[in-house]
């Protein structure tokens, strides 16, 4: 009796692991557990780390392309690295891809239940993304102010191109004025010529 209440104490969360969580650590263990035909192969792109307290993905490009579309349902790398991070997963060193949560062993199936998903905050992603995205705001800011300086520049080029038509307009009306003024003036002295002769 003390048992089934303990059972039913028990979150639905506790008996029913995220699929993304147990699908990592199915493939963790499959790989590193001898079940599977040329996994001295797989262990060169996934195992888990010595201690057990986390897994490194030693080659990238292959887990993309030959481990992840046998788990999951794409091959992206930056999606599986973002599901992590809503788990709460941390990148434990700069300098190859290792991950660790204090819930994620070797061993520990039973604990996957006590995993959330936490909800994403900017500061959940990882520097590697943070960095990018900021580098993206950053261009997307300078385009921006480069558009306002064109969409400037153009408007000032519109107005000296208007004000630049209307001193032609007064220079044409100068010259026809001129011209007039030559005709009669060459009119007057081409009479006086007549009246000589």
């Amino acid at each position: 009796m003390a048992r089934k209440l303990s059972e039913l104490n028990e979150s639905p969360r506790t008996k029913n692991p995220a699929p993304f969580l147990l699908k990592t650590y199915d493939l963790l263990e499959e790989f590193s557990g001898g079940g599977c035909g040329g996994c001295d192969e797989i262990l060169k792109i996934v195992s888990w780390n010595a201690e057990g307290t986390g897994f490194v993905v030693w080659s990238p490009a292959e887990f993309s392309e030959l481990t992840l579309p046998r788990y999951f349902k794409h091959n992206n790398f930056s999606s599986f690295i973002r599901q992590l991070n809503t788990y709460g997963f941390k990148k434990t060193s700069s300098k190859q891809w290792e991950f660790r949560h204090e819930k994620f062993q070797k061993g520990c199936r039973h604990l996957l239940g006590e995993i959330s998903r936490k909800k994403a905050e900017p500061s959940a992603f990882p520097a590697y993304l943070k960095a990018a995205e900021e580098k993206m705001n950053a261009v997307e800011e300078e385009n921006n102010i480069g558009h306002d300086l064109l969409m400037e520049e153009n408007k000032k080029l519109r107005r000296e191109q208007l004000e630049l038509q209307m001193q032609i307009a007064e220079f044409k009306a100068i010259e026809v004025k001129l011209l007039e003024c030559v005709a009669q003036y060459m009119g007057n002295n081409h009479n006086k010529v007549r009246r000589l002769f």
